[in-house]
């Protein structure tokens, strides 16, 4: 399955929030509120609720971040 390359910038920003959304809300509900009998279920919500908008923001903020990182380095 390819992808035509004009569509980089969503599966970028698709894949990239997926991974984080998946990680930081992992981290999150276990410092929260442990390993219990409900981890999963509470972990698949967070990352059902918090996706949808860390998605639209990584895709419109990572051009921005691009340019800063250009000015910012050498």
């Amino acid at each position: 399955m390819a992808i035509p390359a004009r569509f980089a910038p969503i599966v970028f920003g698709a894949l990239l929030s997926a991974i984080m959304v998946t990680l930081v809300s992992a981290f999150v509900i276990a410092v929260t509120q442990g390993f219990d009998e409900h981890f999963v279920a509470a972990w698949l919500r967070s990352c059902a609720l918090t996706w949808p908008v860390a998605f639209p923001t990584v895709t419109l903020v990572a051009p921005w971040v691009r340019r800063l990182v250009g000015w910012l380095t050498v």
